[in-house]
C-alpha cells in the first residue's frame, strides 16, 4: 500500500507473486499506480504498508543500491559528456568493479544489443532507438536479479517502438531474467508479457496471461481496456417470461439462449440491470433476424482490416471486417453475435458469464 500525505491512496492492497524468470507487465491508465508500484520495488518510494520480497529477502528497508535490481527509465538519462562505453560502465565503476570485469561485461552487453560499433560515440550522435539500447545496456551490465522498465519506449516513434519491443522480448528470452515492465500501452503489454497485471485507481483488477485477460476479463474495466478497438458495451436489463428470457436495451431486444439465461438468472439473483459486452471481431453480418440491427455511420479502412461504426438505438457498436469488405456509409446491417464470445457484466461491473464457460 502507498499513501501520500496520509490521505491520497496511490496503491491499495496490491498482492502479486512474480515467478523467477517471468516478464510481468503492469498496465493501466495514467494515475492508476503502476509507476508508483515500480518505484516502491526499486526503493525510490517508501512502502506505507505491506511487505516486499525479492527472492527470499524482505527488502522494505534495504537501500535501492543493495536490492540487486537495475532500472530503465522513460528518459534515457545518459551522461552527454560520456561515450557509450563510459555510460554503460559508469555504475560498475562506482561499485569499484575490477577494470577487466567491467570491460568484459560492457563488451558482452554491447554484442547482445548491437552496440559494438557505437561504443566510442557520445549520446548526441545516436538515434532515439540507439540511446534506449544504451540505457538498457547500462542495466544489463549490472547482471541484477530483477530488471525494472518504466515506460521505456514512450519517447520513440511507432516504428521504433515495434523494433524495441522485439529487442526486449529477445533479450528476455536470451537472459531468462525476471523483468517488470510498466506501460500504458496495451499493445506492449499483450505482445511482451508472460502475465499482465491490470491496475485502475491503485487497485489490481486482474492478473493473468495476455489471452486470459483478453478472453476472460474479470470485469468491465478490463474488458474495455484490453483490446483495440475496445469491447462494445450495451446497457440493458434481463427480462424473463416463463422459460424464455431477453436482454433489453434502448431499441435492442435480444433473445437469450437457454444456457445463457439460466446462468444469468443464477448470477443476478433479484438484480436485473446488466451490460452486454461483445468484441468487434465477434459480430458478423447475417441475412436477417440478427441480434443487432442498425445503419453504418462511419467506416475506417485500415488496409488489412475495416472497422464499421453501426448505429444501434441510441448507441454505436464497432464491427471488424476484412480490409476489402464492401461495407459502406449508410448501409443497413443485421448483425449476429458469436455467443461463445459474449460477456455479461452486473451493475457493479463484475463479469457474470460467457458462453464458452457455461
Amino acid at each position: 500500500m502507498k499513501r501520500y500525505d496520509g490521505d491520497v491512496l496511490a496503491v491499495d492492497s496490491l498482492d502479486l507473486e512474480i515467478q523467477s524468470g517471468e516478464l510481468v507487465v503492469l498496465v493501466g491508465p495514467s494515475g492508476c499506480g503502476k509507476s508508483t508500484t515500480l518505484r516502491m520495488i526499486a526503493g525510490l518510494e517508501h512502502i506505507t504498508d505491506g511487505d516486499l520480497h525479492i527472492g527470499d529477502r524482505r527488502v522494505n528497508d534495504v537501500h535501492p543500491r543493495d536490492r540487486d535490481i537495475a532500472m530503465v527509465f522513460q528518459s534515457y538519462a545518459l551522461y552527454p559528456h560520456m561515450t557509450v562505453r563510459e555510460n554503460m560502465a559508469f555504475g560498475l565503476v562506482l561499485r569499484k568493479t575490477p577494470r577487466d570485469e567491467i570491460d568484459r561485461r560492457v563488451q558482452e552487453a554491447a554484442q547482445t544489443l548491437g552496440l559494438d560499433d557505437l561504443l566510442a560515440r557520445k549520446p548526441r550522435a545516436l538515434s532515439g532507438g540507439q540511446r534506449q539500447r544504451v540505457a538498457m545496456g547500462r542495466a544489463l551490465v549490472r547482471q541484477p536479479q530483477v530488471f525494472l522498465f518504466d515506460e521505456p519506449l514512450s519517447n520513440l516513434d511507432a516504428k521504433l517502438r515495434g523494433q524495441m519491443r522485439l529487442e526486449i522480448a529477445r533479450l528476455h528470452r536470451q537472459l531468462g531474467a525476471t523483468m517488470i515492465y510498466v506501460t500504458h500501452d496495451q499493445v506492449e503489454a499483450m505482445t511482451l508479457a508472460d502475465r499482465i497485471a491490470i491496475l485502475d485507481q491503485g487497485r489490481l483488477q486482474q492478473f493473468g496471461s495476455p489471452m486470459e485477460v483478453y478472453k476472460a476479463p474479470a470485469n468491465r474495466f478490463v474488458a474495455s481496456f484490453i483490446g483495440t478497438p475496445s469491447m462494445n458495451m450495451i446497457e440493458g436489463a434481463l427480462k424473463v417470461e416463463g422459460d424464455a428470457g431477453w436482454f433489453e436495451g434502448d431499441s435492442v431486444r435480444i433473445e437469450l439462449p437457454k444456457v445463457e439465461l439460466e446462468a444469468l438468472r443464477q448470477g443476478l439473483g433479484e438484480q436485473r440491470e446488466l451490460t452486454l459486452g461483445v468484441r468487434p471481431s465477434s459480430l458478423s453480418i447475417v441475412n436477417d433476424n440478427g441480434e443487432l440491427n442498425g445503419s453504418v455511420e462511419h467506416v475506417e479502412r485500415m488496409g488489412a482490416e475495416t472497422f464499421a461504426h453501426v448505429s444501434c438505438g441510441s448507441g454505436t457498436v464497432i464491427c471488424r471486417f476484412g480490409g476489402d469488405h464492401p461495407v459502406a456509409l449508410g448501409d443497413s446491417l443485421s448483425l449476429g453475435l458469436d455467443w461463445a464470445e459474449v460477456h455479461f457484466f452486473d451493475k457493479a461491473g463484475d463479469r457474470l458469464s460467457r458462453g464458452e464457460t457455461l
